[in-house]
């Protein structure tokens, strides 16, 4: 049995998903969440083979979620969701150790099969994600140098604290790592975010990762 865990914000979208995969025979839907921060801990209870993340998760976002899947000692298999296959997080994630990207309208038969690949270990891509991934490859020297640019505005404690945002670290656990009060460190990400034009934590953390900032 194939178990599965669901991680999505909107009461709809976790249901509809339930509801398809549980019409799966050897799929068994283990766990749901909507709030990003509880992801891993559920995870690690329920130990899932597959978790479908949504990218987005209101106040907490998709990526720091799949960080903390990621460095489970057992990590399951995750595929991201999104509504858009355009969303501007798809390259970061499947570069943190997303197994596969899927809208959130897939078709059910497509949605199960995803599931069960997922599961042997495979990788899943929606047709509309994949063109934009290999366009952005295409484009990726050309996204390279304004990061980089962006990057250099920066003093040496503002791409310190750049680049624990993009490894996913709270206000708290960037400010224990730099000796940085909370308060400190707020003013050092509203600093950031403004000089490099990002709105919000996880376009600060493309930033850093287009501009080589983070491995």
């Amino acid at each position: 049995m194939i178990k599965v865990m669901i991680a999505d914000d909107e009461d709809l979208v976790r249901s509809g998903l339930r509801t398809i995969l549980s019409s799966a025979g050897d799929i068994e839907v283990v766990a749901e969440c909507d709030d990003g921060s509880h992801v891993a801990d559920l995870a690690r209870q329920h130990r899932p083979h597959v978790v479908l993340l949504d990218i987005r998760m209101g106040a907490s976002d998709g990526i720091a979620a799949l960080r903390g899947l990621v460095a489970l000692p057992e990590p399951p298999s995750v595929s991201m969701l999104t509504t858009f296959d355009v969303d501007e997080y798809v390259q970061l994630a499947l570069r943190i150790g997303a197994q596969g990207f899927l809208l959130k309208d897939t078709e059910p038969v497509q949605l199960i099969k995803a599931v069960r690949d997922l599961a042997r270990g495979g990788a899943v891509l929606d047709p509309k994600v994949a063109a934009r991934v290999v366009s952005a490859v295409a484009d990726g020297e050309r996204a390279a140098e304004p990061a980089r640019r962006l990057l250099s505005s920066l003093s040496e404690r503002e791409l310190e604290v750049v680049g624990l945002i993009g490894q996913g670290m709270s206000n708290a656990e960037i400010g224990a790592a730099l000796h940085l009060s909370e308060a400190t460190v707020k003013g050092y990400v509203s600093a950031v975010l403004g000089k490099i034009g990002a709105a919000n934590r996880v376009q600060a953390a493309l930033v850093a990762y287009r501009g080589g900032l983070i491995a």
